[in-house]
């Protein structure tokens, strides 16, 4: 009796384990449903306000629960939300419950800020769980907003036009918002069923809380939103919007006698309109005509000594918005090939690529950038996961003019030139395996033979395959690319002696340079994998290559060609607070890179650690050691140098930037062996709020290196031979960056940025390399006696006697020298109406160097300050039509 008894009892004591884990499983997977309903009569107004009768027809939803910083408990403060829509728009209200609202961050910034406290929705109107359209406003009504990809590829940029109030009442803060359907994108249905989320931040405990649970080791997001029931027979509203602009400018600078085109003033004035057109429900057409970007931002100051082109940023606005689709990285990761890219809009409306040479007498009047004539975007995601983007641009033929005594003559500096670029990508299983690919193309239209230096057409491809699995933890990627560049036998030649390359290196055994060529060829590609979610700890690695030939500068990005290098990398994360700690993560990663002649360029490992304190500090140190340097580049063109290797150090600590004064500071310095470079950076950045509507960043930055060896010229010699010219070096630097953000209104805001940037190099120890490639690193190069160089002070030359019998056997002018230089902004926004903008900007710069390389806080300052500055005044109004 006993036995079957105890029998039974197990039996239970089994299916209740069982149901208990299904039923945890089933409320971890389950995704909450919010029915909303159809408005029949009076919309609401958009007010802040809760108040009218039409939001009693639907229920609020509440029960939100914390991601950070404590995943799945119960937020400080509990937020609820009502959904209604009528044939045109989405409404929302969301009440923002707070027992202490005194302590509500209401700050007042530009748009995409997400500062303060804020709420946000997001929509899935794809149902495809990999595209969301989010939108968010704080508590002093500014907006912010953005598109999802591929489950979790958030794009800021996206600028939609909706409508959006925020109010307060006893219980806390309220916003309502109005989202038209013409901003979403879906296909005709009688039912929809749409993912949707809702999130919140409180700013003073830096917690988001989510309606739909997300748990923070995933790598998953939109696919894991709840869902938005309820919406019937509503039709995608297929929207033309239209934004014609007209421009008034005029700019004052340092007058020049003698130079008609240095008169001291300019005048000029511009229009041309933007487009956007919804082709079909998935798809939109943007076009603009004689665009203009005066409003934007100038790049920082720098003093570029390298081989390489730099790397800057993407600021125009019609390049930017809905960019995603177009980004295509060869690789990952945050290294020194991680900006290789098949598309790099930088290239569109670039400065001229050739500057004539003019005589005693002369005077040249050039264009800083060329005109882009016209471009048109077509981008969208049909219902089945076929996302498509195509890009064409075209730009005008540029020229400068030349005056000499009176005399015009014009010199094309820049072709015509149309640029193509398309993008598809395919997804499959839920999103778990994408497939896709790229192609670029580049006509250049040369008519005259000044600029047969230039390829006349380019083309890039690649194809790219991702697949996830385990809840998108884990990934592996494939991707490949290549290239053809055609052109004449000067142009192919150029881009075979380009820095990428350098194919005429004496010890490049593996390269062959060929001056008859009228193309070139090249591939390369990357394939990694790893696990990034399910756990505290992700890790991984990518194996990329590219090609000698491999040329992608004509519309996208490549730093170098031919190497491949090996990465793998691991992290562990802890994200529930504990202890002294709200958070911390450690990485490591190691890398190895060769050429494919077989030499090892070069090899490293790194180490770094960060945290955030309970008390909302942060903390952050780390160490690299990199191995010798097989270096390639530095003579440009000539045999490959060893550099040894080094140690690099940094440490960065960051208080509590919630407070109205917060500040934080880094500092790395980097050794090589042998005491061959040192090199010291530091800096900082001062944050001041001392209203809710008033910003003030002051960002000092200082550079200081001190290297034995670095390339000055290279040297034709009557008998052939090449004599590589090299010295030692100090390098310093220091800027200041001034942020003063002032938001009248959520809709009318004043920005200012300035920098001055003050740069000396003071060279010294002067030789020639005589041995490149030796291990022993100091006997590459054989330093020149007092008895061997000289210096004329009055030329500004160095004179070389290598054989000391009195006759100079060279000479090469003497390269020292400091660059200053101001950059400032002063722009004046004010969105009038919802997609109507006004712009007022006031823009400066005063630029000069010197031929003393001593660094000299004092002297350089005057010297800048002496200079004329060039101011530029600019107005600028769009009107948005929509039909």
């Amino acid at each position: 009796m006993n036995y079957f008894y105890n029998k039974k009892n197990i039996v239970e004591l089994f299916l209740t384990i069982v149901s208990l884990f299904l039923l945890s499983l089933s409320s971890f997977s389950q995704n909450r449903v919010y029915n909303t309903n159809y408005i029949t009569n009076t919309t609401p107004v958009i007010d802040g306000v809760i108040n009218e009768e039409v939001w009693n027809t639907v229920e609020w939803s509440s029960d939100f629960v914390q991601q950070q910083p404590y995943e799945d408990a119960e937020p400080s403060q509990q937020t609820a939300f009502k959904v209604l829509y009528d044939d045109n728009n989405l409404y929302f209200a969301i009440k923002a419950f707070d027992n202490e609202p005194e302590k509500i961050e209401r700050m007042l910034t530009r748009r995409d800020e997400f500062a303060g406290d804020w709420v946000g929705i997001a929509i899935d109107s794809y149902n495809d769980d990999l595209t969301g359209f989010s939108f968010t406003v704080n508590a002093a009504g500014v907006k912010s907003d953005g598109i999802v990809t591929n489950d979790n590829n958030f794009d800021e940029t996206w600028n939609p036009v909706w409508y959006a109030k925020v109010g307060t009442d006893a219980d806390g803060w309220i916003a309502e918002m109005k989202i038209p359907l013409t901003q979403l994108r879906f296909s005709k249905k009688d039912e929809y069923v749409w993912g949707l989320e809702l999130l919140r931040q409180i700013f003073r405990k830096e917690e988001l809380s989510l309606w739909q649970k997300i748990p923070q080791n995933t790598a998953r997001w939109v696919s894991l939103w709840g869902e938005l029931r309820g919406i019937k027979n509503i039709k995608p509203i297929k929207e033309i919007e239209i934004l014609p602009y007209a421009m008034v400018e005029y700019e004052n600078f340092e007058k020049e006698e003698g130079n008609p085109f240095a008169t001291g003033k300019d005048y000029g004035y511009n229009a041309g309109l933007d487009a956007k057109v919804a082709i079909t429900n998935d798809f939109t057409l943007n076009l603009t005509v004689n665009p203009d970007f005066g409003q934007v931002e100038a790049d920082p100051s720098e003093v570029n000594l390298s081989a390489f082109e730099s790397y800057f940023e993407e600021k125009r606005p019609f390049f930017i918005e809905g960019s995603n689709i177009f980004n295509y990285p060869l690789t990952g990761g945050d290294g020194p090939f991680s900006s290789d890219k098949l598309f790099y809009s930088r290239r569109i409306g670039r400065r001229p690529n050739y500057e004539p040479e003019t005589t005693d007498g002369e005077y040249i009047n050039s264009q800083p950038f060329t005109r882009i004539l016209g471009a048109a975007k077509l981008s969208g995601k049909t219902q089945k996961g076929l996302s498509i983007g195509i890009l064409e641009t075209l730009t005008k033929e540029e020229f400068a003019e030349i005056d000499s005594q009176d005399q015009r003559r014009k010199v094309p500096i820049e072709p015509m030139t149309n640029y193509f670029n398309t993008r598809i990508q395919k997804d499959f299983k839920n999103g778990n395996t994408t497939f896709g690919g790229m192609i670029t193309a580049t006509n250049r239209f040369i008519s005259d033979s000044t600029l047969e230096f230039l390829p006349t057409s380019a083309y890039t491809g690649g194809l790219d395959f991702t697949n996830f699995w385990d809840e998108k933890s884990y990934y592996f990627s494939a991707k490949a690319v290549i290239s053809k560049v055609n052109g004449t036998k000067e142009a192919i030649t150029e881009l075979q002696e380009s820095p990428q390359r350098y194919y005429q290196r004496p010890d490049a055994a593996h390269l062959t340079f060929d001056t008859t060529l009228t193309s070139i060829t090249g591939s390369g590609g990357t394939i990694e994998g790893g696990k990034i979610g399910g756990g505290h700890w992700s890790y991984g690695g990518w194996t990329t290559w590219r090609s000698p030939g491999l040329e992608l500068n004509d519309q996208g990005y490549l730093r170098g060609a031919d190497f491949a290098n090996e990465v793998i990398w691991a992290g562990y994360r802890l994200w529930e607070p504990f202890s002294i700690f709200r958070s911390m993560n450690f990485n490591v990663a190691a890398w190895l890179g060769w050429d494919f002649g077989g030499n090892i360029l070069y090899q490293g490992l790194n180490f770094n650690f960060n945290t955030q304190f309970k008390n909302y500090w942060r903390f952050g140190t780390g160490i690299s050691y990199d191995g010798n340097e097989y270096n390639r580049s530095e003579l440009r063109g000539g045999p490959a140098l060893i550099f040894p290797g080094y140690v690099n150090r940094w440490i960065n600590i960051g208080s509590d930037n919630r407070k109205k004064l917060s500040a934080s500071i880094f500092a790395s310095n980097r050794s090589n062996d042998n005491d061959f470079a040192e090199a010291v950076n530091a800096g900082m950045e001062i944050q001041y709020r001392p209203l809710d509507f008033l910003q003030i960043s002051l960002s000092p930055n200082f550079y200081l290196e001190n290297s034995s060896v670095i390339y000055i010229e290279t040297i034709d010699l009557e008998n052939g031979q090449k004599r590589y010219i090299a010295s030692g070096i100090k390098q310093e630097f220091t800027s200041l960056d001034l942020r003063i953000n002032l938001s009248i209104t959520p809709d009318l805001s004043i920005q200012f940025w300035g920098q001055p940037f003050l740069f000396s190099g003071d060279y010294s120890d002067y030789k020639k390399v005589v041995d490149a490639g030796n291990k022993d690193i100091m006997a590459q190069y054989y330093s020149f006696s007092t008895d061997e160089i000289n210096y004329d002070g009055k030329a500004d030359i160095y004179n070389v006697d290598e054989n000391v019998d009195g006759q100079t056997d060279y000479s090469f002018e003497n390269p020292d020298f400091s660059f200053f230089e101001f950059r400032s902004n002063l722009v004046l926004r004010w969105e009038y109406i919802p997609g109507s903008t006004a712009y007022l900007v006031w823009s400066q710069g005063r630029t000069g160097d010197h031929p003393d390389g001593r660094f000299s806080l004092n002297k350089n300052i005057e010297r800048l300050s002496m200079l004329k500055a060039s101011n530029t005044f600019l107005l600028k109004f769009s009107y948005r039509f929509s039909f």
